[in-house]
């Protein structure tokens, strides 16, 4: 039985506080894969000291050297893809085509983040006096803190871990508790790389412990959360009083918009697999199909013949299409919003319960559920459900659909399908998300482009791509005289 411990200070130590949680495939509930320590407040002030420690060295470290030891972790993650995969899918449950595709993604941010610390580039700038210019450079905070989820145990961590290493800062790393498999062996891959120790701590801990005793560190001077809106407006009130810098990437409720014009068999697969893909457990997951006009009734039969052809099943098998829930916390919480959509009055078309049969017996599937006659003041239009629940607003124009697609309090991904070129732009103009994507699914994105979302779904500077350096680091102006003399008149 595997013991999943915190990295410290470049050692594995065994936790004080007794605790431990068990790592369960959820797949299978009788297959415990091993048990996590959980840190104490003690422990994860360690981290932060060791990371403070060890940040001077790391700093004054050439970029292109620290960007060498990204490129050894990226041809690391390449050669372990499959063993990687395998660990993903069998601790959080998703398929094991998702969790390749995952572990590539991470690979690509890491090279991604070892090829910018080639061109860490700052400005140069004349300036308006006479034998006089400036420049710019870009700086490390210090110690940041990542806080990462389980829905992507091995990308978001990795897509934090990545940049913020590049930049020079040293890392104190929690991720969530129910994914530890994944967070070990990220960081095993970094040691095996060369990372110096004392650079990147991982602490596998509480949130309401461990967790809070590293964002309200002094030393920590920089916190990047992913996770829901509800803990991420928490953790940002607590770390606005201290003054430091914040990004957060939270929840979604994710509309496409479908046109009477679209090509409505694309419409159909796209949506279904932005909703139901990782049993919906995905930020950027399609949960509100707005269908305009009188396409609605043909959307609507194909879209449930789709939900009801997925194949559920453990991970594992290669055949299987959708996976579990994470764990029992997470089935409960969507069979929970399932019965407020019948309470509140939306037709249940399919699925609707835990998804039974020899393979799925022990483990927390839920079936593909799609609500139609969904409305505005239903909760399950409003509210993130996090599973494979598909609900469908009708409404008459486009009009009408920009006004339903923009009625929430998030802003993260968005899609629309259609062939008319000037709704396709109003739309793109319209919407109010961070991301949109044209007759294609809410779902995805490249490791060279940014990522994220407004309103209820982001806080701060945007994550990956061109973007994804500028949180962990802070510019630093330079003025040069070369006069030689005392600046006669004003100075400003």
């Amino acid at each position: 039985m595997t013991t999943y411990r915190s990295y410290i200070g470049g050692e594995w130590i065994e936790s004080a506080s007794g605790i431990t949680l068990p790592n369960v495939n959820p797949a299978d509930i009788n297959d415990v894969i091993g048990h996590s320590e959980l840190c104490t407040r003690d422990e994860a002030r360690r981290a932060v000291e060791s990371a403070y420690a060890a940040f001077r060295e790391w700093k004054n470290t050439p970029a292109p050297a620290r960007g060498r030891i990204l490129t050894r972790l990226a041809r690391l993650m390449e050669e372990h893809k499959y063993e990687l995969a395998r660990m993903l899918t069998r601790e959080e449950g998703k398929v094991l085509s998702e969790a390749l595709g995952e572990v590539q993604r991470a690979t690509n941010v890491v090279e991604f983040c070892a090829g910018e610390t080639r061109r860490f580039n700052g400005e140069t700038i004349p300036s308006e006096l006479p034998s006089n210019w400036a420049y710019t450079i870009r700086e490390p905070h210090g110690v940041v803190a990542l806080v990462t989820p389980w829905n992507f145990p091995i990308a978001i961590p990795v897509w934090k871990i990545a940049p913020a290493l590049a930049a020079g800062n040293a890392v104190v790393f929690k991720p969530a508790s129910n994914t530890p498999a994944s967070a070990v062996r990220i960081v095993e891959l970094l040691i095996e790389a060369g990372l110096p120790k004392g650079v990147l701590n991982l602490v596998i801990g509480s949130g309401s412990e461990a967790g809070d005793e590293i964002i309200n560190h002094a030393a920590v001077r920089a916190v990047s959360f992913t996770g829901s809106t509800e803990i991420g407006l928490k953790m940002y009130e607590t770390v606005a009083r201290r003054g430091i810098p914040f990004q957060a990437e939270m929840g979604g409720k994710n509309p496409v918009v479908v046109l009477p014009d679209c090509d409505i068999d694309l419409a159909v697969e796209h949506t279904a697999a932005g909703a139901f893909g990782s049993t919906g457990q995905r930020c950027t997951a399609t949960s509100r199909a707005v269908v305009v006009g009188d396409i609605a009734d043909r959307f609507v039969e194909k879209i449930v013949a789709r939900a009801k052809a997925y194949k559920l099943g453990p991970g594992l098998d290669g055949t299987s299409e959708i996976g579990p829930s994470v764990d029992e916390s997470q089935f409960n919480t969507v069979l929970k919003y399932i019965e407020i959509g019948r309470e509140d009055g939306a037709t249940l078309l399919c699925g609707g319960g835990r998804a039974t049969g020899d393979a799925l017996d022990n483990g927390y599937f839920v079936e593909p559920t799609v609500f139609d006659n969904v409305t505005p003041d239903m909760r399950i239009f409003r509210e993130e459900i996090f599973g494979p629940v598909l609900g469908i607003i009708r409404v008459k124009d486009l009009d009408e659909a920009m006004t339903v697609a923009n009625d929430c309090d998030y802003g993260l991904s968005s899609s629309v399908f259609s062939n008319d070129y000037n709704s396709i732009t109003r739309f793109v103009n319209e919407i109010e998300s961070g991301m949109t994507h044209i007759n294609s699914p809410t779902t995805g994105g490249e490791a060279h482009i940014p990522f994220g979302g407004i309103k209820g779904s982001g806080i701060g500077p945007r994550e990956q791509g061109s973007a994804s350096l500028e949180f962990y680091s802070e510019m630093k102006v330079v003025y040069v005289d070369h006069t030689g003399r005392k600046r006669e008149g004003n100075l400003y």
